[in-house]
């Protein structure tokens, strides 16, 4: 008996090791593999490389700490099952608002000549508090009217770039005080994207709000028989990545020195495709912000490395989109390799 407990065992531990392997390990090596593909291809068609140019590679980064902003609020919509569309456009209303709360005295188009040489807490405060809003109205009416969440958020993608065309007719918001601007310049993007993601790797993995999103999207009938209050905790993980959203609109405004009303546009496909490419599931129930940090790099890795070969921006699309299929069909196949199992 005591050798049948050990021969059924001993698998069930070999299991168990090997699903401790970090599922962003896959990912990451793919990072590599992208990258040194496109130093190869330097040599041979640019006859320069890829990897040892510090300031290409510095551009990049900075590129993506927005679209990487983004991905963390879009990873915990997915995770519940959720999506968000309305991310770039809530980017450029926040960029818009948060910029005329951050105009110099000295320019003298401003917005509000009253309210010029704000300190710099102002503006950014008011554009993470438009783009909570915004997401706190997708939640309401994802969660309160079961509105599907592509329906809801597609209206407020409408909604916020009308917002932002709306409030200056069209026109750009220029004139912005230099200590506003300061969080968009150096490493600052990165930064804050590092912390973003921090805070959320730590949230979603520890707390019980992670706990909660991972349960509602794995299983939500389960996750309410178990005495989550899924209305609640649905507005609160559409709430944020709204927050989210309006940060990266606030950096980018700042990363820009001005404003205006198409800034964000596809933004959140860059997101979405950023995080479904780190490995977070569209069914729901799977993703880490670890993960989404590889895809983030990756998407920018990609976009850099087109660029450097002078690839034509029409076929960078048509690239872009066929690696989000491509990475939906290999989730689909996971998770039903994971069901036979």
């Amino acid at each position: 008996m005591v050798t049948k407990a050990v021969e059924v065992t001993a698998p069930m531990a070999t299991r168990t090791k090997r699903r401790r392997i970090p599922p962003e390990l896959s990912i990451f090596l793919v990072l590599i593999g992208i990258a040194l593909v496109y130093e190869a291809l330097g040599w041979i068609f640019i006859g320069q490389s890829f990897l040892m140019n510090t300031q290409r590679l510095t551009i990049m980064i900075l590129q993506v700490s927005v679209i990487g902003i983004i991905a963390v609020g879009v990873t915990q919509v997915i995770i519940t099952g959720g999506i968000d569309l309305s991310s770039g456009s809530v980017v450029g209303m926040t960029a818009m608002i948060a910029a005329s709360f951050a105009q110099s005295s000295s320019w003298s188009r401003s917005l509000y000549p009253s309210l010029t040489d704000l300190p710099f807490v102002i503006p950014i405060g008011v554009g993470l508090l438009i783009g909570l809003a915004a997401g706190f109205i997708n939640g309401e009416l994802i969660a309160r009217t079961k509105i599907p969440p592509f329906i809801a958020t597609l209206g407020m993608m409408v909604s916020a770039r009308g917002v932002a065309k709306w409030y200056t007719k069209g026109q750009p918001v220029s004139g912005l005080t230099d200590q506003f601007t300061f969080i968009g310049m150096s490493i600052w993007p990165v930064v804050v994207f590092l912390v973003v993601a921090f805070v959320f790797h730590i949230a979603l993995r520890y707390t019980r709000y992670g706990k909660f999103t991972y349960a509602i999207g794995a299983n939500v009938q389960a996750a309410r028989v178990s005495g989550i209050n899924i209305e609640a905790h649905l507005i609160k993980v559409y709430a944020i990545a709204g927050l989210l959203a309006g940060l990266a609109g606030v950096v980018t405004a700042a990363r820009a020195q001005t404003a205006q009303a198409g800034m964000g546009v596809m933004y959140e496909l860059d997101a979405i495709a950023a995080t479904v490419i780190g490995g977070t599931s569209l069914t729901g129930g799977v993703g880490r912000i670890t993960g989404t940090v590889i895809g983030t790099i990756i998407l920018g890795v990609m976009t850099s490395g087109f660029t450097f070969l002078r690839v034509d921006a029409y076929y960078q699309e048509i690239v872009k989109g066929v690696i989000i299929v491509a990475a939906v069909v290999i989730d689909v196949y996971r998770q039903k390799k994971r069901a036979k199992h």
